[in-house]
């Protein structure tokens, strides 16, 4: 859907050269990675992803930054379930811990809000390999903008 538009600079000013399917949908750089929302209802998410060479890090295990990145766009479209279509929100903090390697196969994260406030919103996602194994756990706090 985004080909085009992968190699194209942002613009320095004004409205993003894109727009979403949907409220719940992948942006560019998820779509780029191969994510797939499997479900995103009642501020839990599960998002699949497959293992490529072209994520994978100098040993052959898929690179943490890729890990990371399916972990909180997971938590992202749980977050994307409970908010108001078109409200604007971001990561504000992060941590990830790894528990075994990724090395093949379909790669799932499952993530859940763990709290909520009025504009502060935590949570988790659990990362598993094709096999089942947890490979990483993520948490994460995202901010809400401000209504205007």
């Amino acid at each position: 859907m985004y080909e085009k538009m992968y190699d194209k600079a942002m613009p320095s000013e004004g409205e993003i050269p894109f727009q979403l399917p949907d409220w719940i949908a992948c942006a560019p750089f998820e779509e780029y990675l191969g994510m797939r929302i499997e479900e995103a209802e009642h501020g839990r998410a599960i998002l699949s992803m497959p293992f490529k060479v072209k994520l994978s890090q100098g040993k052959g295990l898929l690179h943490g930054g890729a890990v990371t990145a399916l972990a909180d766009t997971a938590v992202a479209m749980a977050i994307k379930s409970v908010l108001p279509e078109g409200s604007h929100f971001v990561t504000m903090d992060l941590s990830l811990k790894f528990h075994a390697p990724i090395k093949s196969g379909v790669v799932r994260a499952v993530a859940t809000i763990l709290e909520r406030d009025e504009r502060t919103i935590k949570g988790i996602a659990e990362v598993f390999d094709d096999q089942g194994v947890k490979a990483a756990t993520f948490n994460s706090v995202f901010r809400v903008k401000k209504s205007s």
